[in-house]
């Protein structure tokens, strides 16, 4: 399958102590986000996000690759990479990394801009920063030709 049509996209915004997720509609055209999952083990997680990818149609995972703002790939990019590839083997399922340079920091400032309490954003920003992330995504697809350039695929 092209990974630029076809089914919903999910997106994950990786932290050590959370992974943010969103979802596209099946037309690729929106992003929503969906409760954050709070991890436990990759094992455990792998199997919770398999669930959604699953139960909700999802054809393609982006994962955030956190690159530095030079562009090179620091221990979190290795993390990434790595979690990427254990969930597509486990899940069968295409899983790109795309750049979430910056996604966490505009998640904070929308959430700082809506007046929200600390604890709320708190809450908040892992969800949004998946949502920032798969709207980037479907955005370079509605500017493309449908081909998206070939980086880290799994």
């Amino acid at each position: 399958m092209d990974l630029a049509s076809g089914g919903r996209v999910l997106a994950l915004d990786l932290g050590k102590r959370r992974i943010g997720i969103a979802i596209s509609d099946a037309l690729r055209m929106t992003a929503q986000g969906l409760d954050t999952l709070v991890r436990t083990n990759i094992r455990s997680d792998i199997l919770a996000l398999e669930e959604i990818i699953h139960n909700r149609d999802v054809s393609l995972v982006l994962i955030g690759n956190p690159l530095h703002m030079s562009g090179h790939e620091g221990a979190g990019s290795a993390f990434a990479r790595d979690f990427a590839e254990r969930l597509s083997q486990h899940t069968g399922v295409a899983v790109r990394l795309w750049d979430e340079r910056l996604t966490t920091v505009e998640a904070q400032r929308v959430l700082r801009q809506s007046g929200a309490s600390i604890e709320k954003r708190a809450r908040a920003v892992d969800k949004l920063s998946a949502v920032i992330l798969l709207e980037s995504y479907l955005d370079s697809l509605a500017g493309s030709d449908g081909e998206m350039p070939a980086d880290a695929v799994f």
